[in-house]
């Protein structure tokens, strides 16, 4: 282990490459592990912030179309009768799904309280799979940095055990592993921070769109 940490400190004051590629390879597998985590939990979060920037678009015009056509109908069965079967639009299938009830039931008494009940559970549905892989980003946000900060310190004690092998406190030896530990902690801020702007951006969003289908619901209520 000393031999080892002992020939990691010669090569390292050996080596003046600073580059991000060089960094990683001359990290100890602990500093390896954290970089790919680091990276491969950024690379996801930034699928998923471009999926929801590209649902959240889709669903808010889908829903203003669905919505101008539903209010110029003549009547709420009709425009149900005249629905495509294949629809996408969360707005479009709450009220499909929810007309496939009431039409179902061939009892009128209640119908209000049922149909309020139906909206209800059929909003919750829709908008968990809006609200999907959100947990993931809050994840990301929360424990990137923390885990940067962890392979930080674990570079900073390879440091200072280079220090204590080679018995020489020269900036040549300590420098290259800092700056190892420092790649890890810088790594973890860039997963972290777009993960938490986009989960509260598209948390709010959320909010927006869930009141806008409970606002949908109570007028579908009073017409029917």
């Amino acid at each position: 282990m000393e031999a080892d940490i002992t020939s990691q400190a010669v090569g390292l004051a050996s080596n003046t490459d600073f580059s991000i590629i060089t960094l990683f390879l001359r990290a100890d597998i602990i500093v390896k592990s954290v970089i790919i985590i680091l990276i491969v939990s950024s690379i996801y979060s930034w699928a998923i912030i471009f999926d929801k920037l590209k649902l959240f678009r889709r669903i808010n015009k889908s829903s203003e179309e669905f919505e101008d056509k539903f209010w110029k109908s003549k009547s709420a069965e009709t425009f149900y009768n005249s629905l495509p079967q294949n629809i996408e639009d969360p707005m479009a299938i709450l009220f499909k799904s929810s007309m496939q009830q009431v039409l179902k039931s061939r009892s009128k008494s209640n119908l209000s309280e049922r149909l309020t009940t139906i909206l209800e559970v059929n909003i919750e549905k829709q908008m968990n799979t809006i609200d999907k892989n959100y947990t993931f980003l809050a994840t990301v946000g929360s424990t990137a940095p923390f885990i940067g900060l962890f392979g930080t310190v674990w570079g900073i004690m390879n440091s200072f055990q280079s220090i204590a092998i080679s018995r020489n406190t020269s900036l040549a030896i300590v420098a290259p592993g800092i700056a190892e530990a420092l790649f890890a902690t810088a790594l973890g801020l860039l997963a972290a921070i777009p993960a938490v702007i986009a989960y509260n951006k598209f948390s709010s969003d959320s909010k927006k769109y869930s009141q806008r289908l409970e606002n949908f619901s109570k007028r579908f209520i009073s017409i029917i």
